[in-house]
């Protein structure tokens, strides 16, 4: 994978607009500030080596689903600890 500095800022704005009542989301999503672009739909903010698996960085807890006026529905991948593993972007998903 080859990462590259990433800004948060739009999803970070997003999770506080959409979801106030989860501030924990907000401040995960501003942690990611390093991302790999695994296709046009999915981008990457942790390591997806090995899920799963003892030592792996990606321990798979949950998605969290958003919604982006431009960008439409949003799948995040949240990880065990509060982190974000990465966001599938589902319209482009569909062209």
């Amino acid at each position: 994978m080859q990462w590259k500095p990433y800004d948060p800022g739009w999803l970070v704005a997003l999770a506080r607009e959409s979801r106030p009542d989860e501030p924990w989301l907000a401040e995960a999503l501003s942690r990611c500030t390093r991302a790999a672009q695994e296709s046009p739909a999915y981008i990457h903010f942790v390591d997806p080596a090995h899920p799963n698996e003892p030592g792996a960085e990606w321990r798979f807890q949950e998605n969290v689903v958003l919604h982006h006026p431009r960008e439409g529905e949003l799948v995040l991948d949240v990880l065990e600890g509060a982190r974000i593993g990465g966001v599938e972007l589902l319209k482009r998903l569909r062209g």
